[in-house]
């Protein structure tokens, strides 16, 4: 079968950000099938082209898997009317973009953003086929929690559209419990909607990688390394971590590392030079391939995410990516996410927004390495048992051909 994705946000292992549909498009590929690609011309993190275009789109081949790189307005570091803008410049793009593509059994979109979800259902609707739409977060609510909409007639459109493509969809992929629970809750049927975690591959991330290159490169090599990899973005709350480093300048040996890049990353960079913050470094970005070797620089490693209550719904990919690995991780994000870090055993819950917990716990951490480790442990135990993404992708399989035979 041959199955079309829009993913406005697609990223290859030689990008920064998480390669989930990559590895999708491998795991097909391996057993006789076929996943096209229609991407933006951007990566989300940097906002940097990844191709050179000539037209609306430009065809791109990795490791045999087909990409095509479709026309963005690159406003995505910009105010939220800006992104807005570019959001449908990729939404008009990537319909012209993905009706280039033939023999099509199933189309896939993908949100957020939800406007690309929108281009997947057009596509499946003239081309009369199946519609699989993959809920990653929940749009509108998380804007809405967050501030970022406010208009109440913004804010009802959003929800007609959101309501729109769930009653339009074939079927509906979640990546967290609480999506499901929401959705039912919106009126969907429970049988319409299949919850599948990402996961993590188990065999990328080697608990046994070294990591001293990473902390040499950084000077970090005799430190306490709290590691945070992932985007730089409103939501993700740094400004916290930055107050706890400033409560813990006195410990020389507690460092922390941000790898990532996002909208905020230059005012977080000036903060933390105004707050004289000599224990932190940005590190920028790297690219998929090179993250088990990040994580491995790492004591431990931070997710954290902005104290809003829709953000308990969520499970961030890149908390998978720490277990993994082998690394303790301090999550600074309440729901699920808690949950897993609970049910693992591999690592310790800090409420979110809450600064002056999240520097004891750190220090509280560096002075106990035994714990440390073995926290580090029961999350690769865990994971493997339960979120091994070769497992994850199989039921995807499933899924897929189930969809395409009906």
């Amino acid at each position: 079968m041959k199955i079309l994705l829009i993913n406005q946000a697609f990223v290859s292992p030689d990008e920064p950000g998480h390669t989930r549909h990559f590895e999708l498009a491998k795991f097909l590929q391996a057993h006789g099938h076929e996943l096209v690609i229609v991407a933006s011309d951007l990566n989300y993190q940097t906002g940097q082209r990844t191709v050179t275009r000539k037209g609306i789109f430009a065809e791109q081949v990795i490791d045999g898997v087909k990409i095509y790189r479709s026309y963005i307005y690159p406003a995505l570091h910009r105010s939220y009317f800006w992104r807005v803008i570019s959001f449908f410049s990729f939404m008009f793009s990537s319909v012209w973009t993905a009706l280039r593509v033939d023999n099509v059994d199933l189309v896939m979109g993908t949100s957020p953003p939800i406007f690309q979800s929108v281009s997947a259902w057009f596509v499946s609707y003239i081309r009369r086929k199946p519609f699989l739409l993959e809920v990653r977060d929940l749009w509108p609510e998380f804007g809405v929690s967050m501030g970022v909409l406010k208009n109440p007639v913004i804010i009802a459109l959003a929800r007609w559209l959101e309501k729109f493509l769930y009653a339009r969809a074939t079927h509906i992929l979640v990546n967290s419990p609480a999506y499901k629970e929401y959705m039912i809750g919106k009126g969907v049927p429970e049988t319409k909607i299949t919850f599948i975690p990402y996961g993590t591959d188990v065999e990328m991330f080697n608990p046994n990688m070294d990591g001293s290159s990473i902390r040499a490169e950084l000077g970090l090599q005799d430190k306490f390394v709290v590691l945070y990899a992932g985007a730089l973005g409103q939501a993700n709350d740094i400004d916290t971590i930055l107050r706890a480093a400033e409560r813990l300048k006195l410990y020389g040996k507690i460092h922390f590392a941000i790898f990532g890049d996002g909208k905020e990353r230059a005012r977080l960079q000036s903060e933390t030079e105004r707050m004289k913050l000599t224990n932190v470094v940005f590190a920028g970005v790297r690219p998929k391939k090179e993250m088990p070797r990040v994580i491995a620089s790492a004591d431990v490693c931070l997710a954290i995410l902005q104290d809003v209550p829709m953000f308990r719904t969520t499970y961030p990919n890149k908390v998978f990516d720490y277990m993994a690995a082998g690394c303790a991780t301090v999550l600074v994000i309440d729901g699920v996410s808690r949950q897993l870090i609970q049910d693992s055993g591999g690592g310790v819950f800090v409420q979110p927004g809450d600064d002056e917990a999240l520097a004891r716990t750190i220090l509280d951490l560096s002075n106990d390495s035994a714990r440390v480790k073995q926290m580090g442990q029961s999350a690769r135990e865990y994971l493997v048992k339960h979120l091994d993404r070769r497992n994850k992708l199989n039921e995807t399989l499933e899924l897929l051909s189930m969809l395409v035979k009906e």
